[in-house]
């Protein structure tokens, strides 16, 4: 037997959390289904978010999924493994072989970086690897950076990070010199950035601390923070099987939104990170509340209509 929800909120990080906390709020009958996949789960602190600055991800995770508690909605730890449509609403497989319906659908699924393929890189993300520095760039200020370009936008990046370091090495990695504009050239000087050719082969650790990088021919530079630039695979298979729009970007493929999160399927939102690859964690809450919002003002117009 399928059980009935008003909303399905899939994704249970800051964006779900958020928006099942609103429609909770909003009396509405409402399910998390959560694979417990944070995006930043590696990190020890989130920061800027005001009054939660410095809090660990899983702590902020837990106190949402407490507060939701309080207003009756139902979290289950599972996957969405299939979504289609059935009349007005919706039907939701999910991994466990349980089948939910549901008249709204939020999808807060996020993405998952890819990181560059060099020993140490994964191990150390989080610690001394690091990839935005409005996330860390305060904790790791003034120590000696290193950036590692996987594209030319690496160049940016090294220019992002300077604000907080003046001691700033770009490695080029798998970028040649030859593909640097004449801005990205002017910049870099004005910046005070050290520009290395070659590509990084491994991470040099000591006392479980970032030392340096060494590269393919053999040379060593001493650096205690790496910046990287991971590449953003979005979670659209929900999308694609409702058969959302999505739209191309830098960063990855995306679902087409309104300023609310709705998609191009009547009655499926979007939110956090499944929407873009720079909300960070205040800008994915700030999304689940609107669409949550929103997917209650359209719940009520719906009945009114229908005489309900």
């Amino acid at each position: 037997m399928t059980e009935q929800y008003e909303v399905v909120v899939v994704g249970g990080g800051a964006a779900g959390l958020s928006a099942a906390l609103v429609l909770g709020r909003a009396r509405r009958h409402t399910l998390v289904v959560d694979a417990g996949e944070p995006r930043n789960a590696p990190a020890a602190q989130m920061q800027g978010y005001l009054s939660r600055d410095g809090m660990p991800p899983a702590a902020f995770l837990a106190l949402g999924r407490e507060e939701i508690a309080r207003y009756g909605v139902e979290l289950v730890r599972d996957r969405a493994a299939e979504v289609t449509r059935t009349g007005d609403g919706f039907t939701v497989l999910l991994a466990s072989g349980r089948t939910v319906g549901a008249r709204r659908l939020v999808i807060a699924t996020g993405l998952k970086d890819e990181l560059p393929a060099v020993p140490g890189v994964a191990e150390r993300f989080g610690r001394d690897v690091l990839h935005c520095p409005y996330c860390h760039g305060w904790e790791v200020r003034d120590q000696a950076f290193g950036v590692l370009a996987t594209t030319p936008a690496g160049v940016h990046q090294a220019l992002m990070v300077s604000q907080w370091s003046k001691d700033v090495t770009l490695f080029l990695h798998t970028v040649t010199a030859g593909e640097l504009s004449g801005d990205d050239r002017r910049r870099l000087t004005a910046a005070a950035v050290t520009v290395v050719s070659g590509q990084v082969t491994e991470l040099l650790v000591e006392d479980d601390r970032l030392t340096g990088v060494r590269l393919a021919d053999g040379t060593s530079h001493d650096r205690e923070v790496l910046f990287v630039a991971p590449r953003a695979v979005p979670r659209n298979g929900l999308f694609e099987q409702l058969g959302a729009e999505l739209r191309e970007t830098p960063f990855g493929t995306y679902p087409v939104v309104d300023e609310t999160g709705l998609t191009t399927v009547p009655g499926v939102w979007a939110a956090g990170n499944a929407i873009g690859f720079a909300e960070q964690v205040v800008n994915a809450a700030s999304a689940g509340y609107r669409a949550a919002a929103t997917v209650n003002g359209d719940l009520i117009m719906s009945d009114l209509d229908a005489g309900a």
